[in-house]
């Protein structure tokens, strides 16, 4: 019995010296897949995503730049489905820019070599001194960013360009807003969860685009080619899988409301208050009678978006969605196909007086810069910028818009914009850039916050 009770023990010690030393090779052989991307933005706190190609342990080592010599570390996370770690690093200083490393499994202290450096940032506490200026700071926007699926895709490929990415990281954003189209689900992709998590993790892992994930923030809105078919609407029966890819595979600081799903959500970074939303999930049909019933947004978000708007003392309230807000010669998707919720849209800002507001958008294979002067407000501007590596469009019908600032159209061109704020509280301004996929300058309008203002406002009302 005692030669019985030896042999078992044995037997037991040899079978978990095998396991251990089974995960601890099996932790060896995983390696990233895609990222490290950098996600929301806090003064305390910020998200940074992974994707590795198998499941294993991840830690982060990070360190403020400007003292290397004082190094922290995250817990240990394990991956978990499609092999993603989302890890929020707390407890941070506000105002700074940090460093980091990444480490797998059993990675030692220098972790996974980078070819280039990667860093985060949290928010400044600008406000609590009376000497202290917000920040300036530099958004870059795109949208419409197809990658090739060689072993599928036909020839000619409809994407390309991808250098795109490496010209938008060399302008050194502070963060980037992906105005949805971020990737393109095909007809073998939207029908399953695991069609939408293979076609995020083929996208995602293009070469071209590690480095801007890892050295700016970067927050995300979906449109009809990342919620579903084309032109999909709320009728879409697998739109939860798609909520639920878009999770998990962005680390916006927030996805809808409770009991109210979505991808909307709102951030601050620095002075400028952010409103992403929701332009698929409630949405009504295309061909749907033009009545007060047919929407984009829903009553619930737009609701919400009222209230945030209001409540906000930004000097500029950025609010995205994928189709354009106020261009009326949009004959495809944007707030034009949807008049009662376009104006009601406008009525609130006029009616609550809400300044500051600028529209930035995506969807149109084009872009451009447009202006709309309400009668007895202040105008309003719609940023559209598209496409990043998807094939540029010629906007047909649509060369003469009098809604256009003159010189803002660029068709056939893959192309990225930027919104650059600066100057002193009380005088922030605001320049819109458009560059090619090289980097270089197509046009660029500047405007004032002290121009954004309604007549009430500037007699004397609360803003």
């Amino acid at each position: 019995m005692a030669d019985l009770s030896r042999a078992w023990r044995l037997y037991i010690t040899a079978v978990c010296v095998a396991l251990m030393s089974g995960n601890a090779a099996f932790a060896k052989e995983a390696a990233v897949s895609s990222g490290p991307l950098v996600g929301y933005s806090t003064h305390f706190e910020v998200g940074i995503w992974i994707q590795t190609t198998k499941p294993t342990q991840i830690r982060i080592k990070y360190w403020l730049e400007s003292d290397p010599g004082k190094l922290q570390w995250s817990s240990t996370h394990e991956t978990g489905q499609n092999d993603i770690a989302k890890i929020r690093l707390a407890d941070l200083n506000p105002g700074q820019t940090y460093r980091f490393s990444v480490h797998l499994g059993e990675a030692g202290e220098d972790g996974l070599k980078s070819k280039w450096p990667l860093r985060f940032q949290t928010q400044a506490l600008w406000r609590r001194f009376k000497d202290r200026v917000p920040p300036d700071f530099v958004v870059a926007l795109g949208s419409c960013a197809h990658t090739t699926d060689i072993e599928y895709d036909p020839k000619p490929y409809y994407s390309g360009g991808y250098e795109i990415y490496e010209a938008i990281r060399k302008q050194s954003p502070d963060m980037m807003l992906w105005l949805g189209d971020n990737v393109y689900f095909r007809a073998s992709d939207w029908s399953s969860a695991g069609g939408m998590a293979r076609r995020y993790r083929r996208s995602r892992k293009l070469p071209q685009l590690q480095a801007l994930l890892g050295s700016s923030h970067h927050y995300a809105i979906w449109d009809d080619h990342d919620y579903g078919p084309n032109d999909s609407n709320r009728s879409f029966v697998h739109k939860q899988a798609s909520l639920d890819a878009f999770k998990q595979h962005w680390f916006n600081p927030s996805y809808g409301l409770p009991g109210i799903p979505g991808v909307f959500t709102q951030f601050t970074w620095n002075d400028v208050d952010f409103f992403l939303l929701d332009n698929r999930y409630y949405r009504s049909a295309s061909n749907a009678p033009r009545n007060e019933e047919k929407t984009q947004f829903g009553q619930a978000q737009l609701r919400w978006l009222a209230d945030a708007l209001a409540a906000s003392r930004a000097p500029f309230k950025i609010v995205a969605a994928g189709g354009q807000f106020l261009s009326p010669f949009d004959r495809y998707e944007g707030s034009a196909q949807f008049p009662h919720e376009q104006r009601q849209l406008l009525d609130m800002l006029i009616r609550r007086d809400v300044d500051g507001v600028v529209f930035v958008s995506g969807d149109r294979h084009h872009t451009e810069l447009v202006k709309v002067h309400p009668k007895g407000f202040y105008p309003l501007y719609d940023f559209t910028a598209s496409p990043l590596t998807s094939r540029g469009a010629a906007a047909d019908g649509e060369w003469d818009s009098p809604v256009r600032i003159p010189g803002t159209l660029v068709t056939k061109k893959r192309n990225f914009g930027l919104l650059r704020v600066s100057g002193a509280a009380g005088t922030r301004s605001l320049t819109f850039e458009s560059r090619d996929s090289k980097g270089q300058l197509l046009w660029s309008h500047s405007i004032k916050a002290t121009t954004l203002r309604s007549a009430k406002s500037v007699s004397g009302g609360q803003h």
